[in-house]
Parts: structure tokens; C-alpha cells; sequence
């Protein structure tokens, strides 16, 4: 019996040991505001994702952070861990006297180990080409996303020194100007870095849909050809890492944020808060408590947490809304605990109906809205992003009913042999050939 048992432990670790041999190079692909319909309806026209599909395994759907945000969902797929143990709660920071456009994009933001930094501890080659919080960040290459801060601040902080002249010339025919925004061109500068040193891991980041699910919501000309863009910088990507002849030793992912909302209303929370004289003038730190606003959800803050009668005027404030139940419902702390949220706030709203946040004090505090959001608490179809990988290792025609953004870093761990503790998330069994 003990002599089976050490046999059949041989044969298991042997088999991992294959894989982990086979798997040199991970490449994850993020789709800001990627949904689960893009590759499984063809019309979307995502040729590439979806051979991918094809080749290996897919999520029905992929439950996001809260908020469904772009900065904590792409900090929780690189750290495997929620917001309130990461660090990064939105995508701007929440300041008490009036935002001054203060955003967590540096890698110091994080405070857990991340993906890039167990690759780097193994000697790896890791690049991060405009991922959220992302500069500084322990890697040989990067372009980091850095917000409205401008093209000075990316160029800064994008390494090795020089690179950005370096994809001028080399790349862009020397051109002034890279259109970051263009998914196809930060497809031919991954390509580039492909060519050049063949990372063994690289994360890269596309944007160019969610910014037109925000002009137009779910559907509509300009997101279904920005679709198709970010299908065909996926496409760029994949040649690339053929032509330098690794294609068989790397799994590729393609995952995404968060889902999109329609939305049809919009509200204002901290209006009804000025009304009560809960609100003077915040830039003068004449408050007692306020909402920040994050798209699909909102979250108040009380300027001293022992107040338990603002808290309270607060509740009663909500209570007395017209028509409340059908805009919003209450994220209490319980709920924030359980789903890991950011510990600071009291409570949370998130929106219902199609209604989104905003963070105005004067004016209507409900009014038509329109366009897509996201933000919201992340329990349901519209607002679950996807995933798809193919690659050596990982089961073909595997189909994973629902995951979560925190499992893709202890999948990456395990195929490329990582160390990762503490992770909340775990490798999806379907994911992997048995």
C-alpha cells in the first residue's frame, strides 16, 4: 500500500514538474470592461479571443471586486487577494476636502506581494505595459498607467530608461506622439518586447473599450469596433510570441475588470446630505459626513467614525428618498467585510436600475443619466467580466462555470512555479490538464 501511494505521489509531481518545465512564459492580456459575451457571441467578431477559447478553457463569468473597478480589480488579478488587504480602493483616492485628482498609481500603493515580485525573486523577465498601479513596480519593462498625471509622468517612470524613445523610433516610425489609447498599438509594443527579450511574464493592459461602453453602455458601433481592435492587438500579441518561436511554452490569458451597466439614472447623494446640514463646505473641512462617488456605487464617509447620530441622520436621510429601493440598495459593513471592501467607510451604496453615482453638491440630486457605468457590488450577470487561457498545461475545452479575479495569481503561481502565500483566491481545477 505505502508503495502504490509513493508511486502514484511520483507520478503526480512528475506530471507537474512536466508542466511546469513546459510553461517558460505567461502572458496576461487585460480587456478593460471585458465581458463573458465577447467570445461566447460570435457577432462581437473577437476572432482571436475566441480561438483561444477554442484551443483551451473559458469562464461563463468572473466575479469582480467591490467596487468593480479598473485599479482594484487589476491589483486583486495581480496580488490574488481582495481590496481591504491589497490597498487600493478606486481608482482615485477618496480626499476629504475636494478631489484633487490624487490616484493610486504607484506600485508602493500595494501592500502585498504581487505576481511581479515572486517572478523577479525567481530571476524571471516580467513586463507591465500600462497596468494600473503599476510604476515602480518590480519589473524590466514597463509603461504604467498612470491616470490623467500626462505623458511627462508615463515617460518618467516607463523603464528601462529611454524605452519610450526607443519604441518611437523602432516602432512608431518615429512619431512625437504613441496613441496609447489605440488597443492595436500597445499590441505592436508588446510584440516589440516580445522580440526583443521574450519575458517570462508580462501583463498588459487594453482600455479602449471601456471608454466607449462609457460613451455608448453595452452595445453599440463604437464599443463592437473596439472589440474587434482589442481582438486584433490579442492577434498582434499572439504572433509575436510565435514568431520568436515560444508559442508552445507560454499560456496566454485573456481576462478582463468588469462587467458594463446601462445606465438610466443619475445620483447625487451628498445633495441630499448638504440639504440636511451634514455638508457646509468640505474644502474647508466644515463637514460631518460625505459620499464618494465611484460610477455604479457610492461610499460614505463620516468625518469622525464615533458619530453615531450623523450615522444615524444619515440612514434616516436614505430612508426618505422617493422611489429609493428602485435606485439603490445598502451595502452594510457586514457585506463590505465578507467581500473584502475598503475598511474605512461605514456603509456602501450600489446602484439598481440602471442608476449610477456622482459626487456634485448642488443641483438635482436624481436626474436621467445615460451612457455605461460600472462600480457596482459584484453579484450579478452584466457587471462579470470573463476569462479565457490557452496554452501548455491547460485543458482544452475546459469550461469553468464562475471564478474570481482573485484566482487568476495563484494560477499564474502555479504555472510558472511562484511562490505566492497568503493568496484568498485559488487555481481553478478546471483550468488544468489533470
Amino acid at each position: 500500500m505505502k508503495r502504490s501511494i509513493l508511486l502514484a505521489l511520483v507520478l503526480i509531481l512528475g506530471g507537474w514538474a512536466a508542466r511546469a518545465q513546459n510553461v517558460k512564459h505567461v502572458v496576461i492580456i487585460t480587456v478593460d470592461g471585458f465581458r463573458p459575451d465577447f467570445y461566447l457571441d460570435s457577432s462581437w467578431q473577437a476572432v482571436h479571443i475566441r480561438q483561444l477559447m477554442a484551443e483551451g478553457t473559458y469562464a461563463k463569468g468572473v466575479n469582480s471586486v467591490f467596487p468593480s473597478m479598473t485599479y482594484p480589480s487589476h491589483t486583486t488579478i495581480v496580488t490574488g487577494v481582495q481590496p481591504a488587504r491589497h490597498g487600493v480602493y478606486y481608482n482615485g483616492m477618496y480626499e476629504p476636502n475636494g478631489s484633487t485628482g490624487k490616484s493610486y498609481w504607484n506600485d508602493s500603493s500595494i501592500k502585498v506581494r504581487t505576481i511581479w515580485k515572486a517572478a523577479q525573486d525567481k530571476g524571471m523577465k516580467v513586463a507591465a505595459l500600462f497596468w494600473p498601479v503599476s510604476a515602480d513596480a518590480p519589473v524590466q519593462y514597463n509603461i504604467p498607467d498612470i491616470g490623467g498625471m500626462g505623458e511627462t509622468v508615463r515617460e518618467k517612470y516607463s523603464k528601462p530608461e529611454g524605452f519610450v524613445d526607443e519604441l518611437r523610433k523602432n516602432v512608431f516610425n518615429g512619431e512625437a506622439k504613441i496613441e496609447y489609447g489605440h488597443d492595436v498599438n500597445v499590441g505592436k509594443i508588446a510584440a516589440y518586447v516580445i522580440k526583443k527579450d521574450q519575458p517570462n511574464l508580462m501583463t498588459i493592459h487594453l482600455f479602449s473599450v471601456d471608454h466607449f461602453e462609457h460613451q455608448q453602455g453595452r452595445d453599440g458601433e463604437l464599443v463592437r469596433a473596439a472589440v474587434r481592435g482589442a481582438d486584433s492587438a490579442v492577434g498582434i500579441i499572439m504572433d509575436a510570441l510565435k514568431d520568436a518561436g515560444v508559442w508552445k511554452e507560454t499560456v496566454m490569458i485573456v481576462t478582463g475588470d468588469h462587467g458594463f451597466v446601462d445606465v438610466k439614472t443619475s445620483v447625487n447623494p451628498n445633495i441630499w446630505l448638504k440639504q440636511a446640514g451634514l455638508i457646509t463646505d468640505v474644502k474647508t473641512d466644515n463637514w460631518k459626513a460625505q459620499f464618494f462617488s465611484v460610477g455604479g456605487s457610492t461610499y460614505l464617509y463620516l468625518k469622525d467614525r464615533r458619530d453615531v447620530a450623523t450615522l444615524d441622520a444619515v440612514r434616516r436621510i436614505l430612508d426618505t428618498v422617493s422611489n429609493g429601493k428602485q435606485l439603490f440598495r445598502m451595502i452594510d459593513r457586514k457585506k463590505l467585510d465578507a467581500i473584502g471592501g475598503n475598511p474605512e467607510v461605514e456603509f456602501a451604496l450600489s446602484g439598481e436600475n440602471g442608476t449610477s453615482f456622482g459626487n456634485a453638491m448642488t443641483g438635482d440630486a436624481v436626474k436621467p443619466g445615460h451612457g455605461g457605468s460600472h462600480g457596482y457590488f459584484p453579484d450579478f450577470f452584466e457587471i462579470r467580466t470573463g476569462f479565457v487561457a490557452a496554452g501548455p498545461g491547460v485543458r482544452k475545452g475546459g469550461v469553468i462555470k464562475e471564478m474570481s479575479e482573485r484566482d487568476t495569481a495563484p494560477s499564474v503561481a502555479r504555472l510558472l512555479g511562484l511562490d505566492m502565500p497568503g493568496v484568498e483566491g485559488k487555481a481553478p481545477s478546471e483550468l488544468f490538464n489533470k
